[in-house]
């Protein structure tokens, strides 16, 4: 779904290819309290910030773990999502909120039950 995917760029109508490339906890690389998701798009970095306080609300009001490949779906459908809204597709990283985290897993999941499941992020690729 969001592992690998294009996006029109509501300003200048290119296709940005988007293709994951890896979660990193941020606690470590920027003393951040999140899990960063890493993308290349057409080539460039941008990173997506899901703050780790989404696992735990995301336990709280379902009882299920927020897994790493749902972490970078709902990082991809929120990059997907910016892009093609007319958010700056320069920048190199966006920060989501809470609200932000679980709207858009909301959405992932719901697609994916639709497509009968949610793909496996690819290994060994970065």
């Amino acid at each position: 779904m969001y592992e690998d995917f294009h996006a029109k760029d509501l300003w200048s109508g290119a296709d940005l290819h988007c293709t994951w490339k890896a979660n990193i906890v941020a606690i470590a690389t920027r003393h951040a309290d999140a899990v960063d998701v890493r993308f290349d798009v057409s080539g460039r970095p941008m990173w997506i910030a899901l703050p780790c306080d989404a696992w735990l609300e995301q336990k709280k009001r379902s009882g299920k773990v927020l897994t790493d490949g749902l972490a970078a779906q709902t990082a991809g459908h929120y990059l997907k999502t910016i892009l093609e809204e007319g958010y700056d597709a320069s920048r190199e990283m966006y920060t989501m909120s809470v609200p932000e985290v679980l709207e858009h897993l909301d959405a992932v999941i719901a697609e994916a039950e639709a497509a009968n499941g949610i793909p496996t992020l690819p290994a060994g690729i970065y």
